[in-house]
């Protein structure tokens, strides 16, 4: 008896960046990895991405998920690794750009000058491509108001706030580093 799931007949194999593997097993790990990406499941989800990664370095959503993953495990330089391949492949996708931000920036109290200068970057750029990309001012105005550029901070998040005017925390974070602003040049 032979089972169908293990069958050759029903594998399909083809090659990816030089490596034969089975289209199966790179679509199984994908979409288990991205269903725990979603559910919250970070850890879980690094594991069955890094799988699909593997196996296909190419597809985009793959190394935009792991990125993602990596991001919320506090994986960072992890992160910076697969999302500059990205970058070189797909340099005008705001996701990318947004989610290398976020990477660079790592952990926002232990980031150096570098790191938040990196990550700034980062974020215009993804700005640039996409100006109403969500969350990427609010997180400008948040890496400002870190270096205590609160012009700078006053300006990004003004520009979060008419990009999404729900957005009650960038509303509360704009008139904080307003009066910050307003102290410095006293």
């Amino acid at each position: 008896m032979t089972n169908k799931k293990h069958s050759r007949k029903n594998v399909r194999r083809k090659h990816v960046a030089g490596r034969l593997h089975t289209g199966e097993s790179f679509e199984v790990h994908f979409r288990r990895g991205t269903e725990l990406l979603m559910q919250g499941n970070h850890d879980e989800a690094v594991a069955s991405l890094e799988q699909a990664y593997e196996l296909d370095q190419a597809h985009s959503q793959a190394a935009l998920n792991l990125s993602g993953a990596y991001i919320l495990t506090k994986q960072f330089k992890r992160a910076v690794a697969v999302l500059e391949r990205l970058s070189q492949r797909e340099p005008d996708n705001p996701v990318v750009w947004q989610n290398l931000g976020a990477a660079y920036l790592g952990n926002p109290i232990l980031a150096t000058d570098n790191m938040q200068q990196q990550a700034i970057d980062a974020f215009r750029r993804a700005l640039d491509l996409n100006p109403a990309a969500p969350n990427v001012a609010y997180n400008l105005g948040l890496v400002h108001r870190d270096r205590r550029e609160y012009g700078e901070a006053t300006f990004w998040f003004r520009r979060a706030v008419q990009t999404n005017p729900n957005d009650d925390d960038a509303r509360q974070l704009l008139a904080r580093v307003r009066v910050l602003w307003v102290e410095e040049e006293e």
